[in-house]
């Protein structure tokens, strides 16, 4: 396989990829709880797309990964700006589901901005710790880079967004603590799922015939022709 072209396993991770972040973007509308822990339904998909970035970092190197998070910040561009577009246009008269459309698409602008800075953030740390320590470790330890760069971009994320959406909102000791959870939580969902994402990294390096080692590439994130 050529280094500069895709194949189908790596077309089908971007679109789930993408599938994920639209959907957490959804389903973030709901909350849940689970005793005395309040999340987002959203979590049930959202860290899942750290853990294909994640396989994609491993297999095929960080230029690959910087191509699926651009793909993902514009596909979650293009869907925010579709429902704004959406709630704007003039409701029939006789339909009654308005508001309930309006809660679960309406999203305030400013939280859109903290989610997508957010997501930038947070994803391009996670590939970027994922490449240099497998440089570093030669290779080994795939279990603890994963658990690693996930800690690093879910902390990056949770730091970035809550302030930017919800500064001044909401008491800084909240705040605080939600972070503190959502961090704990998705870098706990890591962990749990590791076992089928080594499955899931061993068998995409058998196929794909490759196993990238990132020396000598560019870490600029916008270098997207490079990949």
């Amino acid at each position: 396989m050529k280094h500069s072209s895709v194949s189908l396993s790596f077309t089908l991770l971007c679109v789930a990829f993408c599938v994920c972040l639209i959907a957490s973007n959804l389903l973030e509308t709901k909350v849940v709880q689970f005793g005395p822990i309040t999340i987002t339904a959203g979590f049930l998909v959202f860290p899942v797309s750290y853990i294909i970035n994640d396989c994609i970092a491993e297999v095929w190197g960080f230029r690959k990964a910087r191509l699926i998070i651009w793909l993902g910040f514009a596909a979650n561009f293009a869907m925010l700006a579709l429902f704004r577009l959406a709630v704007a246009l003039p409701s029939a008269p006789f339909w009654e589901g308005d508001a309930a459309f309006r809660f679960i698409f309406g999203l305030a602008p400013r939280i859109a901005a903290a989610s997508l800075l957010a997501f930038l953030l947070g994803s391009f740390l996670n590939a970027y710790v994922m490449s240099r320590m497998k440089i570093a470790s030669g290779g080994k330890h795939f279990s603890a880079r994963a658990i690693l760069s996930t800690l690093f971009g879910e902390s990056a994320d949770s730091c970035m967004f809550f302030p930017l959406a919800f500064g001044g909102l909401i008491p800084v000791q909240e705040l605080l603590k939600m972070m503190a959870i959502q961090i704990v939580a998705k870098t706990a969902y890591e962990i749990v799922a590791l076992p089928v994402t080594i499955r899931v990294v061993t068998a995409l390096k058998s196929m794909e015939g490759v196993d990238a080692y990132d020396t000598n590439i560019s870490y600029n994130i916008l270098k997207l022709k490079e990949l």
